[in-house]
């Protein structure tokens, strides 16, 4: 195996994750001139997305008091998409870490430039143990919206997952012929096609979850899967959409079984799991709202308002529920529902997301990245 042990890397800062409660600590420093583009972590894993102008991009993956491994393999003898990839600053990068397959796995995401005439999503991934490249599948959608959308990468304990939607033509002989008709080139979305939520089982061929349906976003925990079902209709750009009518499903990612339903208030923006609970966050008006459900019975265990200027992500632990407003980053509690200031980040959160008793994020000061944690009293 092809592994990077032992030795971190030397143009990199960083300090072991024993953080004091409520204290922000710097977990890592990146070099002059790396940012951080996306961040996520799993129990004690972490992963990051950096650009490179001069050099190649690069994924890098961090066991907590452990070795960094810079991911894909690069160099001669490798191929990748992911080394000379234009990463605009506000381009979306997505990113899960796992142990899949027995290994710390990655799975990220690569979107290509709205100019292009046919859009390209890559899901793509690497383990610890096998470092090159695997494409796993290339999303891709016309401009004006048929074809495939992705809906999300997730990451949790042994499961990596992303969903797809897949939209077409009502009618495609007719936007041929009469284009510019009105409603000629309406959309819908595709049922029992191609789209749902797919499983991936170290490097081989992704497998579609039984019970699944196209899907716009889509969180993990464990061998449980949530997701949120594309409607029939479409934006203007063909972009699926959620809906308040339309359940969000829990489902076992190994044989598909139906966990939980929950019929969302509003139409979900983001969603969360945990082991006890789903957490959706959706659009009233001008506001945010988020709502959290028991797993086990689907029971609605409470609601909250967000501020306004709220992030359209959430994060969800054992206890509580993360979201950030600008810099200032806070916390709901599931239980007993009291919101607290848990602390100011330097710049806009990258990432933030909870892992157990930890709350971590990247932020970018001064063409720097560096990753940052604060780790949550114990729940009385």
């Amino acid at each position: 195996m092809r592994m990077l042990l032992g030795a971190i890397a030397v143009a990199a800062s960083f300090v072991h994750a024993d953080t004091h409660t409520g204290q922000v600590q710097t977990l890592y420093t990146s070099p002059a001139h790396r940012t951080i583009a996306a961040f996520a972590q799993d129990d004690g894993l972490v992963a990051w997305f950096t650009p490179g102008s001069k050099t190649c991009n690069a994924v890098w993956l961090w066991q907590l008091g452990g070795a960094q491994q810079h991911l894909p393999a690069q160099g001669s003898g490798y191929h990748n998409v992911t080394c000379t990839w234009q990463v605009p600053p506000r381009s979306p990068v997505g990113l899960a870490v796992a142990r899949n397959g027995g290994y710390p796995s990655l799975l990220w995401t690569l979107h290509e430039s709205a100019a292009q005439a046919l859009r390209f999503d890559y899901v793509l991934g690497a383990t610890a143990a096998v470092p090159e490249e695997r494409r796993f599948q290339e999303v891709a959608h016309a401009r004006r919206g048929a074809g495939l959308w992705l809906g999300g990468v997730a990451g949790s304990g042994t499961t990596l997952v992303y969903a797809v939607a897949q939209v077409a033509y009502k009618d495609q002989v007719a936007c041929l012929s009469t284009p510019n008709a009105p409603g000629a080139c309406a959309l819908k979305i595709v049922e029992g096609g191609v789209g749902g939520v797919y499983r991936i089982v170290g490097r081989t061929a992704p497998q579609l979850i039984k019970g699944t349906s196209p899907a716009v976003a889509v969180a993990a925990f464990g061998d449980e899967v949530a997701f949120v079902r594309a409607t029939g209709a479409a934006v203007a750009d063909g972009r699926p959409l959620a809906s308040a009518s339309v359940p969000v499903e829990v489902r076992n990612t190994l044989t598909g079984a139906l966990m939980t339903s929950v019929t969302p208030r509003t139409a979900p923006t983001a969603i969360a799991l945990s082991g006890s609970a789903l957490a959706l966050l959706g659009r009233s008006g001008a506001r945010l709202v988020l709502d959290w459900y028991e797993v086990k019975t689907g029971k609605l265990l409470g609601s909250l308002r967000l501020p306004q200027g709220a992030a359209p992500t959430i994060s969800i632990g054992d206890n509580v529920i993360v979201f950030h407003v600008g810099r200032s980053i806070r916390s709901v509690n599931i239980d007993t529902k009291r919101v607290a200031k848990v602390a100011t980040a330097a710049a806009v959160p990258v990432g933030l997301s909870v892992a157990g008793d930890r709350i971590a994020w990247a932020e970018n000061i001064a063409g720097r990245g560096r990753i940052r944690a604060v780790t949550l009293a114990p729940a009385p």
